[in-house]
């Protein structure tokens, strides 16, 4: 898990941002109401800090976990230059720990997806609720099997400065598992080096989510399908992402 992100770490924001900037609607609908209430964050899965930075210019203090290194090493860059209050520290979301606990907890992006294993959902449920404060939120979304079926079998290429990406997917129905292979050529010179992937994702039901999110003390849960929210893409259909907003028990 560690360094299947070294590639991607370096070409993310360039090759997502656009893809991702539909979630912003959703957003200002489901967590923007909760946030003057909010003073600290933790930014789960926080990839190259992106949603870090977002939630620190409104002044709250913001904690980013990621695995991978090379994600982190690219979030530090971009916190460092904002001169925010932001760490970044790397960590499993299966057993991750704060130095203190946050009012809120985000997982944006369909990152939940990529723990290894469908059995690991309580041990992250779990991780998580640690984390929060008392009646603290756990804001998430997550691809559905829909989602998985329906597009991630396709092959696309995209080229981006310095760099080309062809990146081919697959639904394993055996094991519940999306993968995607990634297939890097980067300029070097006159020259271009191919550099290979994987990526893979696990899928649950809503039953398994909510599940998880009761073992672990969180008391309300609420969900929204993406298709609420997206009048025309792929994701208008219904079942294919759904977001969530679980709250931990009170006391």
């Amino acid at each position: 898990m560690t360094n299947r992100y070294k590639w991607l770490a370096t070409y993310y924001d360039a090759l997502f941002k656009e893809p991702h900037a539909w979630c912003d609607v959703p957003r200002a609908a489901i967590l923007v109401p909760l946030l003057a209430g909010v003073e600290s964050a933790c930014d789960l899965a926080c990839g190259t800090g992106t949603r870090a930075v977002a939630l620190a210019r409104r002044g709250i203090r913001v904690v980013g976990v990621d695995l991978s290194a090379d994600m982190c090493r690219v979030a530090r860059q971009k916190a460092g230059r904002t001169r925010l209050p932001i760490q970044i520290r790397r960590g499993d979301m299966r057993d991750f720990s704060l130095r203190e606990p946050v009012d809120l907890v985000t997982c944006e992006w369909d990152a939940l997806n990529h723990v290894p294993a469908k059995s690991d959902l309580v041990a992250v449920a779990q991780s998580v609720s640690r984390a929060l404060r008392p009646a603290g939120y756990f804001y998430f979304d997550v691809n559905m099997k829909l989602s998985f079926e329906k597009l991630w079998p396709s092959t696309w290429f995209v080229e981006l400065p310095g760099a080309a990406v062809a990146m081919r997917g697959g639904y394993d129905r055996s094991r519940e598992v999306a993968w995607t292979r990634i297939a890097w050529f980067v300029g070097e010179g006159h020259c271009w080096r191919r550099h290979n992937e994987r990526i893979e994702e696990v899928c649950w039901t809503g039953r398994e989510i909510r599940s998880a999110l009761r073992v672990a003390g969180f008391t309300r849960v609420r969900s929204w399908d993406a298709s609420e929210f997206i009048e025309e893409g792929p994701l208008s259909q219904p079942g294919l992402r759904t977001f969530y907003l679980a709250q931990k028990r009170k006391r």
